[in-house]
């Protein structure tokens, strides 16, 4: 559990997403499509509910992607790619990979119910959530994954959340779906490996967590932003780990930084005080813990 190699050739090769995308300066979410569709190839079907990439992406006839988009409605991302796969699968097409790809909102909240159904039936897509905390397509207000000690504009001021950030790998692997991962924009050459296996494996849910920073609703200058989902992955704040079928467990990398080395580098966690830090620092810890047992 040491720092994860990044060979060069795997940033060079040429990728499926165009430039001219309407994606905000730093955005972490375009990064981690480049490397996901370099992973997935030319043989992929992206669908996309409502979400940052719903407008990344670009209205038809035009489009920032050179492989096809469905576009679907928030909470449909599960049902959509189910019953893609099924049309594809009625016309003889088992060689396209379908692949829901949802930002937070669309996946911990408004979608979780379409995407529990079918990792319940255990249908054959690839399902990406690339989490960057909050709504911030619609104006960086707090979802299920916002962590504790964010401020967003519904938790203002001393109203900052209060409450944990939903585990929505632990969800998915209770499913005990074949295949539950979390991937990270900072460490390309773990994520490109690990949508490669998602899409290898061809059947049943797969699905991986993908942390994509957000410059504008984090409030950090856009050139951080691979700095700062670095630390979240040395800081154990957003551990890089793999579980099959619900039940093996493999933990990526081990980091040593503290919460306080990622968090206060970010506008939304500038009012936390050290005592704030600490007991965050105390639910990482204990986070950490609980995943190491299942190892």
């Amino acid at each position: 559990m040491t720092a994860i190699d990044i060979p060069q050739n795997n940033l060079i090769q040429p990728g499926l997403m165009h430039s001219g995308h309407v994606g905000c300066p730093g955005c972490g979410a375009t990064i981690a499509m480049k490397f996901a569709l370099q992973a997935l190839g030319k043989k992929t079907i992206m669908v996309i509910p409502a979400c940052c990439w719903a407008i990344i992406a670009g209205p038809y006839p035009q489009s920032s992607l050179d492989v096809p988009i469905l576009h679907t409605a928030f909470e449909t991302a599960g049902a959509a790619s189910s019953g893609l796969r099924a049309a594809l699968d009625m016309q003889g097409d088992t060689e396209t990979t379908v692949v829901a790809w949802a930002g937070d909102g669309g996946t911990f909240d408004i979608g979780f119910q379409a995407l529990s159904g079918a990792a319940e039936r255990n249908e054959d897509f690839i399902y990406v959530c690339y989490d960057n905390e909050a709504y911030m397509n619609t104006g960086v207000q707090r979802s299920s994954s916002t962590p504790m000690g964010t401020r967003t504009t519904t938790t203002p001021g001393q109203g900052w959340k209060q409450t944990r950030k939903k585990n929505i790998v632990e969800t998915l692997a209770a499913h005990r779906i074949p295949y539950a991962a979390t991937a990270n924009i900072a460490f390309p050459d773990d994520m490109i490996r690990k949508f490669k296996k998602a899409k290898d494996m061809k059947g049943g849910t797969r699905f991986i967590h993908v942390y994509a920073a957000c410059p504008t609703g984090w409030r950090i200058p856009s050139e951080m932003c691979i700095k700062v989902s670095r630390l979240a992955v040395e800081s154990n704040f957003f551990p890089l780990y793999e579980v099959e079928n619900g039940i093996k467990y493999t933990l990526n990398y081990e980091g040593n930084k503290t919460v306080k080395d990622y968090m206060s580098i970010q506008g939304r966690f500038k009012h936390l005080t050290d005592g704030d830090y600490s007991g965050i620092q105390a639910m990482v810890d204990e986070d950490w813990g609980l995943l190491k047992k299942k190892l």
